[in-house]
């Protein structure tokens, strides 16, 4: 039976035979404070302003689309260069963080991928441009079928292949460097969070 000694005002300490648990007082209780009237309403009309904005999310989606085809289109004309290679994957890392902003989570899971192929291939010369086609199609498709009923289970079908396709890509394209597989193939330190 541990036995629970009050040391300061701060710490409780359990002491067992062989040990001790420290757990220390929450000290944030200090430092936090609940938000102002002022701050609330701030927080109000940030929240109004989105919601007037969300009436362009549709085209600002679109635009994106475009981009990402403009990047590939310039990849296919001039080849997987620094540059052809950089504008792709700007743009697919933009869709990744916007699409749920804009009301479009399904399309994040492709642009991820494509992201994940684009950053983890040590020899850019190596990327299928098939499997570049495929992300960038699946980004687009899901985008232009959002409305849907069931976008979100076929987009979770594709993307889930998309991904498996591009990990097994990625593994065999590093499989000289073991430590660096298990790295980007380590489970995600924050829960749901994807690499």
């Amino acid at each position: 039976m541990p036995r629970k000694d009050r040391t300061d005002h701060s710490s409780l300490i359990a002491t067992y035979a062989d040990h001790e648990v420290i757990t220390p007082a929450n000290e944030l209780r200090k430092v936090v404070e609940p938000a102002t009237a002022e701050e609330q309403d701030q927080i109000a009309r940030a929240e109004a302003a989105l919601e007037e904005l969300s009436s362009e999310f549709g085209a600002w989606m679109q635009a994106e689309c475009e981009r990402i085809e403009t990047a590939r289109q310039a990849l296919k004309h001039l080849g997987m260069t620094e540059h052809s290679h950089a504008a792709l994957f700007r743009a697919a890392h933009d869709i990744k963080g916007e699409a749920a902003t804009f009301g479009y989570p399904e399309v994040v899971g492709a642009a991820e991928s494509l992201c994940r192929l684009l950053e983890h291939t040590p020899d850019i010369a190596r990327i299928p441009l098939m499997l570049v086609d495929q992300h960038v199609d699946a980004v687009r498709a899901i985008t232009r079928e959002h409305a849907r009923p069931d976008v979100a289970d076929v987009s979770a079908a594709l993307t889930r292949r998309l991904r498996e396709v591009t990990d097994d890509f990625l593994r065999q394209e590093n499989s000289f460097r073991p430590d660096y597989l298990k790295a980007i193939f380590a489970p995600p330190l924050a829960p749901g969070a994807e690499s």
